[in-house]
């Protein structure tokens, strides 16, 4: 679930660079969805667990059965979601996990731009789900609703133009309401639904933002980690000076993403 030059090798380096925003954008999802309690769950490209861990702490949920197919994601979440209604599985899109007489909910959290057939990866979900059931999904919106990212991305590109391939803002056109309602469509879900979400991204200080760009887990931290030293310093130094920073050092931003749901059946 990834382009070739990005890497997803450590949970907790991901979960410092971007799921503590995951988690805060699951519990908005979820929100919307307005589920019924007591029903069986099944979360694709679960991660580090943050949109398993919201269903299980709001949902009251039968089960959630999870899936990711990074193993050290797996693992990380495992060891994070104490909750005896949720299990992980390693599986990706090409072999998801099926329950007999279906899932009541299909839902997938930041990853369906990192998928290399999603409309194949929609249709089996679909296949997997009730009828009546619901399948759901949200992405980033990296073109210009994750601000910390665009800040990142118009920096590193403006002084190396190659970074363009790797901004994800180009490289997921699927990241937009219209592109989403149609792969829904396409796919033979009804009653399609989107829904832009919302969340504050904010930074203590100036490390907090540059830190989790080192941990080389994702593509703009498998970016730096592809700089020289130098070329590194000197793009830290662009953003330093690039983002709206407080008196007391504080960096306020806003993340926005899009999420679609529709119905089987």
């Amino acid at each position: 679930m990834k382009a070739s030059a990005d890497s997803w090798t450590s949970g907790s380096a991901y979960e410092t660079y971007m799921g503590r925003w995951s988690r805060s954008l699951a519990r908005v999802f979820v929100d919307w969805l307005q589920p019924r309690p007591s029903i069986h769950w099944l979360d694709v490209g679960c991660g580090t667990g943050a949109l398993t861990s919201t269903i299980c702490e709001i949902c009251k949920p039968a089960s959630v059965l999870a899936c990711d197919p990074a193993e050290p994601f797996v693992a990380h979440a495992r060891r994070i979601v104490a909750d005896a209604r949720a299990s992980f599985v390693v599986a990706g899109t090409d072999a998801l996990p099926i329950r007999q007489g279906g899932f009541d909910a299909i839902v997938s959290g930041l990853v369906l731009n990192f998928l290399p057939d999603a409309p194949r990866s929609i249709a089996a979900m679909g296949e997997r789900v009730r009828s009546g059931g619901i399948v759901a999904a949200y992405v980033w919106d990296y073109d210009d609703g994750l601000q910390f990212l665009r800040h990142f991305w118009d920096e590193a590109t403006a002084s190396d133009p190659s970074a363009s391939a790797l901004d994800e803002g180009g490289r997921f056109p699927l990241c937009n309401p219209t592109a989403l309602a149609s792969l829904f469509r396409t796919s033979g879900l009804t009653a399609v639904d989107t829904r832009s979400l919302e969340i504050p991204t904010d930074f203590v200080d100036f490390n907090d933002y540059w830190t989790p760009f080192l941990g080389g887990t994702g593509p703009a931290p498998s970016y730096v980690g592809s700089l020289d030293s130098a070329r590194r310093e000197a793009l830290k130094e662009r953003l330093q000076h690039r983002l709206p920073t407080a008196s007391d050092g504080r960096i306020t931003l806003r993340a926005r993403a899009w999420a679609v749901r529709g119905v089987v059946g």
